[in-house]
């Protein structure tokens, strides 16, 4: 279990302001300017130490993603870099970046400035949800404050560093999440994915190298150079260093987002966090781990998962954005499924063929379970439909509404055979 002393959001709750005073009070904007006069290379290297991944749902190595940015010896030559933070915060069963854009967003702020150093970028773009209004009104605030205490905009900290920060927001396409779609809809295109390579890092926004990140991972930065990349990656396990917010809703008694270690055992997250599964462990059904797109788990191994990339990863299924999605038996798991099948064939951008009907053939095979109305051979049928789409669309949407079928079949297929022949 985390000490209160390793925690990085002090405020996820919104106990204290979080205006720029506040802030400075927990701690933020210490040493910055620090950091940035030691320079990119240095704050690369110190993120690879860290062993920081990615909390947008890939688990990316995020330093190896900042080294992949062509190197700059003179900040006027070349394309310019830009810096992209995703706050697109789409997936069902995940609010964290909610949290942190409420409650702690100069650590972000902070956060963008010392990665835009990193990879020599003088502007940053935040894609906010559009259905993020008030989200977005606390981090104008919080960008104006910083703008004014001359921590960002020209000469940032006093460090001969420029950088600007501008806010865009969505207009409510779940697709817009994935990173070349976020680029196309910036520029004011249509949220379509782009065919990879060429890979953001080179060519990305208007053709120039960019870097896409989750909120989360570039807000935990500022606090891995304050107290050391060593003391980030003693938390958690190997490769799965350091803390998470976990997102924990559904069939338990207390809701919340709470900041943990990672690799803590999803059972006792549950327990000591949640207020435990409503009727109790033993009615504990399944638990979605990772936000919507990620397969379900049985009680069985929940008993003992532990709450990492690759542990879950070696269950088969993932941790994603931490999205847990607790339910017990009182659960109609196959109209879960559906629910969600009928979610994303709704945010499918319906550019690649295999997403565009393969979601909807799903979803009409899916809504025919529930009601029984469907013959056994048909979940075989189902099964390979999904792999048809699983890994065969330019982005990880087809994957998205891939795999929570496939969790389900491979889970719970008694229970959907049983309900066809309850209806013979």
């Amino acid at each position: 279990m985390l000490k209160n002393q390793d925690k990085i959001f002090t405020n996820l709750y919104g106990f204290e302001p979080n205006n720029l005073e506040s802030s400075k009070k927990r701690g933020d904007w210490l040493d910055t300017k620090k950091f940035l006069d030691n320079g990119s290379e240095w704050i690369i290297e110190q993120i690879k130490n860290s062993g920081l991944r990615g909390r947008g749902g890939a688990g990316f190595p995020t330093g190896t993603k900042w080294s992949f940015v062509p190197k700059k010896t003179n900040p006027s030559e070349g394309k310019p870099h830009y810096l992209v933070i995703n706050a697109d915060e789409s997936e069902p069963g995940t609010c964290k970046d909610r949290d942190i854009l409420r409650n702690e967003p100069h650590k972000l702020i902070e956060g963008c400035l010392i990665a835009s150093k990193a990879i020599n970028a003088n502007t940053c773009y935040i894609y906010i949800r559009g259905e993020y209004y008030n989200e977005a009104r606390v981090l104008e605030n919080a960008i104006n404050e910083a703008y004014e205490a001359n921590l960002i905009g020209k000469n940032a900290c006093g460090s001969g560093w420029d950088l600007d920060i501008f806010i865009h927001r969505g207009a409510g396409a779940y697709i817009c999440g994935e990173e070349t779609a976020l680029l196309e809809s910036l520029e004011g295109n249509k949220g379509q994915p782009r065919l990879k390579p060429p890979f953001p890092a080179l060519i990305g926004l208007y053709g120039c190298p960019t870097v896409i990140n989750n909120v989360e991972s570039i807000a935990v930065v500022p606090e891995i150079l304050r107290r050391s990349a060593s003391w980030f990656a003693s938390l958690g396990r190997e490769k799965n260093t350091g803390t998470k917010i976990f997102c924990i809703s559904g069939h338990v008694n207390n809701p919340c987002n709470i900041e943990e270690e990672m690799g803590i055992p999803l059972k006792e997250l549950i327990e000591k966090h949640a207020g435990g599964v409503i009727g109790g462990w033993d009615n504990l059904l399944a638990v979605i781990p990772g936000g919507s797109s990620v397969p379900l788990i049985k009680k069985d191994i929940c008993d003992t998962v532990l709450m990492d990339f690759d542990s879950l990863k070696a269950v088969g299924t993932a941790l994603g954005t931490a999205g847990v999605i607790v339910m017990n038996k009182s659960t109609d798991v196959i109209n879960a499924i559906a629910r969600l099948s009928h979610f994303y064939k709704h945010e499918s951008c319906g550019q690649c063929t295999p997403c565009r009907e393969g979601t909807g053939w799903m979803m009409r095979i899916m809504d025919r379970m529930v009601q029984g109305d469907a013959k056994v051979e048909e979940i075989d049928q189902l099964y390979n439909l999904s792999k048809q789409i699983e890994g065969h669309t330019i982005c990880a949407l087809g994957d998205a509404a891939a795999w929570p079928v496939q969790g389900l079949i491979k889970n719970f297929r008694d229970e959907m055979v049983k309900r066809i022949e309850s209806k013979l």
